[in-house]
């Protein structure tokens, strides 16, 4: 079913039903209240002619002019005064006279009852006059409120009903469209892109949180930058990869190409095979690099995950980086560590965080030429934090944003060797333990790289 059937049925049904229980409950109380009301009509009106007909003449003449004047006749009126005395029994009563026995019977009994036969109402009462003499009083008269009030109001709620159903029909459809037209707008721009058109984007207005459509729109769009950036990375990591592959076995070939052109001397082929063995140990070196980038791009959940210390894990990274490049100049800043030794805790692949930090310290040890490298370690906002920052050549702010990208160099760094891994490497493994890289550059006064790990939760250690 179209959501916008969902709506309008939804809104007729929550309508049509509040409707009639709002329709029920007011035709049951205005009936209610007409049949007491007219029963204490007839009541006023059986008083007032037991009083008119059987007090004393003075009273009853005061009485009279009092009813004539204020009491208007009903229609069917007919009242009926019988001695107690005379009337025997209920059965007796009501076969000689044209009443309900069960009526006369409470009467008798209780003093007083109601009764209605269709639209004619009864009202039966024992009253007792000033000399001590008891008489039945029967009056009845036709409920006009309850034949044409009632009726008109039947049909009055009946015709507003139906109207308001038609009304409320044609509220939900325009308010229907108006909802969903949005979201059709989006599915069919939506199908308009492809990977071929990646740049194209949903049209946002949303100005605050309370904008759905514009959220929904605004999250589309962010979903297609990330796709975009990813289509991107994915064409610079295949052009750059086959040229980075290309390059060494192109050496490799071309020099083994000349080393068997002809035949030479035992020197020419040490010579030659020096050459073959550098290019395919870069070429191993590469391939070796693309392979680890390659593994963490998975999500994580087949790595091996255990509770670290930090602390401890930034040392192991210092020896490391210093075994590998013995001329290094590692500071490391404790001064913020947390008072609580737990907070420093992450749930995370030992080795894996290991790599990433050691390539971002020998990046920044091999870029500020060993000049000295300060790495603070912290903890923010339930987040160990990693700050690794250097005094090197830094990377020109127009370049910033291709510096995730595999085998990316900036144009500053050609007399450093290096395969542009190190960084995008550290991010994929930053990625599988939901944290953070954030790198800020200036040229000529150095880098800094902030790395945001998430704490281990209390129920990790348990």
């Amino acid at each position: 079913m179209k959501i916008q059937n969902k709506i309008i049925y939804i809104l007729l049904t929550l309508f049509i039903g509040y409707t009639l229980l709002f329709s029920v409950f007011i035709y049951y109380s205005i009936s209610k209240y007409a049949f007491t009301d007219f029963y204490k009509r007839l009541e006023i009106r059986a008083i007032t002619t037991a009083k008119s007909q059987l007090e004393n003449q003075n009273d009853a003449d005061i009485i009279r002019e009092l009813r004539q004047e204020y009491l208007e006749k009903l229609q069917d009126e007919r009242i009926e005064i019988f001695k107690l005395e005379d009337v025997g029994n209920a059965q007796d009563f009501t076969a000689s006279n044209d009443y309900n026995q069960n009526f006369v019977e409470e009467t008798l009994n209780e003093g007083k009852a109601t009764y209605n036969n269709k639209n004619s109402f009864y009202y039966g009462a024992i009253y007792t006059t000033a000399l001590g003499e008891d008489f039945l009083i029967i009056i009845s008269a036709e409920n006009y409120f309850i034949t044409h009030h009632i009726t008109y109001l039947r049909n009055l709620l009946f015709s507003s009903l139906i109207i308001a159903i038609l009304l409320i029909f044609l509220i939900s459809y325009l308010f229907s469209r108006r909802i969903v037209s949005p979201i059709n707008n989006i599915i069919n721009k939506v199908k308009e892109i492809g990977s071929e058109n990646l740049h194209l984007r949903l049209e946002s207005k949303a100005q605050n949180s309370d904008d759905i459509i514009g959220n929904l729109s605004q999250t589309f769009n962010d979903m297609l930058n990330r796709l975009e950036t990813s289509f991107e990375s994915q064409k610079n990591f295949i052009s750059n990869a086959s040229h980075e592959l290309k390059t060494p076995l192109t050496t490799i070939i071309g020099e083994a190409d000349v080393a068997l052109s002809r035949v030479r001397q035992p020197s020419e082929y040490v010579e030659s095979l020096q050459v073959i063995l550098e290019e395919a140990d870069k070429l191993d070196k590469k391939t070796k690099a693309l392979l680890m980038l390659a593994q963490t791009g998975f999500d994580g959940k087949s790595q091996k995950l255990v509770i670290l210390r930090t602390d401890q894990l930034i040392l192991d990274v210092k020896d490391t980086v210093e075994k590998i490049n013995p001329q290094s100049q590692i500071q490391i800043d404790f001064s913020f560590l947390p008072e609580n030794p737990f907070m420093l805790k992450v749930y995370a692949n030992e080795s894996l965080l290991h790599l990433a930090l050691c390539n971002i310290i020998l990046n920044a040890c091999k870029y500020s030429d060993n000049k000295p490298v300060n790495v603070g370690v912290g903890v923010a906002d339930k987040h160990v934090v990693f700050i690794i920052k250097d005094q090197g050549i830094g990377i020109p702010e127009s370049e910033m944003q291709f510096i995730y990208d595999p085998y990316f160099r900036a144009s500053n760094t050609k007399k450093h060797e290096g395969y542009g891994i190190g960084l995008p490497l550290a991010r994929n493994i930053v990625k599988i333990h939901k944290g953070q890289l954030d790198v800020t550059s200036n040229v000529g006064e150095g880098t800094t790289v902030k790395v945001t790990i998430p704490c281990a939760k209390i129920e990790q250690f348990i």
